[in-house]
């Protein structure tokens, strides 16, 4: 009897304990689980940090109730509430660790904070900022009419400098959708170009300038004349022409990432003048030979980028991209209006679905914080580096930058001091009327990037499908080219277009002076127009120096072209020469190379109407064209030959109109 009553205590005493240790379980589970719709949560008794938070809206600073909060520690999500009438919530008993944050809510779009680090005994506080998705629905015209006729009774009695101040107290630009006949109103901004004149050999012996790969003015000036309007002169950006499109010139084969190629020939437009043509082929790379791509997108989603060509046509082109990613890719996304946020955390390029529903939930509204998505972007690409990878931030814009660091001078500043953090940078840009060509155009080439425009679906298939890898992979950087002139040989010389490109001569040795890219695959073409040295062609000799004189070497070949370049990782250049032999050479003749990229010079030179056109003609540039047309995969050349005669019929019809 004895021994069966001990054996019931220890039963009894074993039930007691199991009943403490499963209330407790329950109480544990229902201090987490009856908090997750309120503003409090314990995560872990255990635990001794915390994280408090507010949310406020971007537009009127107001706290947001209701927003439902995720955390997550990696790819784990660990705990969900939402915050209270004041925005507010509070996280307690957070294990020491890293953890991010996504908040979630209905009309907004969603937002990450990203980098929170949770120490024992110390509250980590943060603040979220919602973006409302606002779509703006397009009046019908009879309100549009009416809205018209207020403002021009406004406006005959308010001054002007009225109503921009009320446009910048509220944050609010006037879009498209609230304007009739916005388009009279372009505020488009473009660069001036000074053209390049000829320059004498014995004055000026070297010619240095960094290479090009930006394509943005050829897609540029076809939308123009796809709308049956000549391009404004300093949009066209004659080396941007001549490199939108490929050359057969053949792959590397001593080492360096990239061949050399060197060619002369006629002048098409002035027949006492030669061309030498200086081509570079970077490498080719399989998809499977590329790093690693570490890709933040950076979309800007203003009251700007309504129309079809803007935001829906950005979704287009980065759909195209995103199903050619590869599983061992990952993409963030950032997003600016008024302000800037993280609507997708870096993810994997397996889960395609993810990435593209973040892109579709997209929409614009609110004014322009360029300044705070760039840096809001290169911080992710930095959280999420990875060495020896490509580490890239893709921004998708109309470049109509206006809260913020928003002038050339300071959005140049901006990205002249990330560049050193080993992040490249693409800009695509996207839009009309008012599209900010010279600010984007500055972004890239400070910021070791490449520019685009893209005016239709089948320029974002060029950038994103057949040219991904050259497009966002960087095989060399810093690239610059200095060629040296023979006086015995040439008299005087003029490098067609690179006018925003053009370098000191002492800048070339120097490897902290910013340079053009070059990605994977890719060509770059420069031209120069050449006066042989019997010429009787004056051109603007200086007066004759006291202290010194010009001793001439002389030699056997006509000019030495040098280059400089970086591996991508590398702070020290190497150099590569080559040179011209004979302006003359004798063989097989001028190559379509030479010949096609003439024919787009001269179309260039048209459409600037350029002093240094001579005999140039849309007949001549359609003829030379299409005889060079070679094969034509994608019928790219074949549309620039539709694209002359466009323009040919446009130019008459301005000079019958004089």
């Amino acid at each position: 009897m004895k021994t069966n009553a001990k054996i019931s205590s220890k039963r009894f005493l074993m039930l007691v304990i199991v009943a403490i240790v499963s209330l407790a379980a329950i109480a544990i589970t229902f201090a987490v689980s009856s908090n997750q719709s309120g503003s409090t949560l314990i995560l872990s008794p255990a635990g001794k940090g915390s994280i408090l938070g507010k949310v406020t809206d971007r537009d009127s600073g107001k706290p947001v109730p209701s927003v439902k909060i995720f955390v997550y520690q990696g790819s784990k999500e660990v705990a969900v509430l939402a915050t209270d009438r004041n925005g507010s919530f509070t996280i307690n008993g957070v294990p020491a660790g890293n953890y991010w944050i996504k908040a979630v809510k209905s009309g907004y779009l969603d937002c990450s904070e990203t980098g929170i680090i949770v120490k024992d005994n110390q509250p980590v506080t943060i603040a979220i900022v919602l973006i409302p998705s606002v779509v703006v629905q397009p009046e019908p015209k009879k309100d549009k009419e009416e809205k018209a006729m207020q403002r021009a009774v406004q406006s005959s009695i308010a001054p002007a400098a009225d109503m921009s101040a009320g446009y910048a107290k509220t944050g609010y630009a006037p879009s498209p959708a609230d304007e009739v006949g916005y388009e009279q109103f372009n505020t488009e901004s473009y660069d001036k170009i000074n053209e390049n004149n000829f320059k004498a050999v014995t004055n000026n012996p070297l010619s240095t300038f960094s290479i090009d790969v930006d394509r943005a003015s050829y897609s540029n000036v076809r939308r123009f004349l796809n709308n049956n309007t000549l391009p404004y002169k300093d949009a066209v950006r004659i080396e941007e022409m001549i490199n939108y499109f490929d050359y057969t010139y053949p792959q590397p084969t001593n080492g360096d990432p990239f061949s050399v190629n060197l060619e002369a020939g006629d002048c098409p437009w002035n027949k006492d003048h030669k061309l030498v043509l200086i081509g570079i082929k970077g490498k080719e790379f399989q998809g499977n030979e590329v790093p690693r791509s570490n890709l933040v997108f950076l979309i800007d989603v203003s009251g700007s980028m309504q129309d079809p060509n803007k935001l829906p046509l950005i979704q287009q082109a980065f759909h195209i991209l995103v199903k050619n990613l590869r599983p061992i890719d990952r993409v963030a996304m950032v997003v600016y209006a008024g302000a800037a946020g993280v609507v997708l955390e870096s993810t994997p390029g397996s889960e395609k679905s993810r990435i593209l529903a973040a892109i579709d939930q997209l929409e614009a509204g609110g004014s322009t914080a360029g300044g705070a998505g760039i840096t809001l972007a290169y911080r992710i690409a930095k959280q999420n580096f990875i060495q020896g990878g490509n580490n890239r931030v893709i921004l998708a814009t109309d470049g109509d930058f206006n809260i913020g660091a928003s002038s050339d001078a300071e959005m140049t500043r901006l990205i002249e001091e990330k560049r050193n953090d080993g992040i490249f940078i693409s800009i695509l840009g996207f839009g009309m009327g008012n599209y900010k060509d010279s600010k984007m155009e500055k972004i890239a080439d400070a910021g070791n990037g490449n520019y685009y425009y893209v005016d239709n679906i089948m320029e974002a298939q060029k950038i994103f499908g057949e040219e991904l890898w050259g497009t966002l992979f960087t095989i060399a950087k810093d690239v610059k080219i200095q060629v040296e002139f023979n006086p015995e040989k040439i008299k005087a010389y003029r490098l067609i277009g690179y006018e925003n490109r053009l370098l000191n001569n002492e800048d070339f040795n120097d490897d902290h002076k910013d340079a053009g890219e070059i990605g994977a695959g890719h060509t770059v073409t420069a031209l120069y127009e050449i006066v042989p040295a019997g010429s009787r062609e004056s051109f603007h000799p200086v007066d004759p120096l006291e202290y010194q004189s010009m001793n001439v070497k002389g030699g056997s070949g006509v000019m030495t072209v040098k280059l400089r370049y970086k591996e991508p990782a590398d702070t020290t250049s190497k150099l590569v020469v080559a040179k011209v032999k004979d302006l003359d050479p004798q063989g097989a003749g001028v190559s379509d190379n030479l010949r096609f990229a003439s024919s787009v010079a001269e179309f260039g030179m048209l459409l600037r109407d350029s002093e240094h056109k001579g005999t140039s003609s849309y007949e001549q540039v359609i003829s030379m064209a299409t005889a060079s047309k070679g094969i034509d995969k994608y019928g790219y050349r074949q549309e620039f030959i539709r694209l002359a005669e466009i323009a040919s019929l446009l130019g008459k019809q301005v000079t019958e109109n004089r």
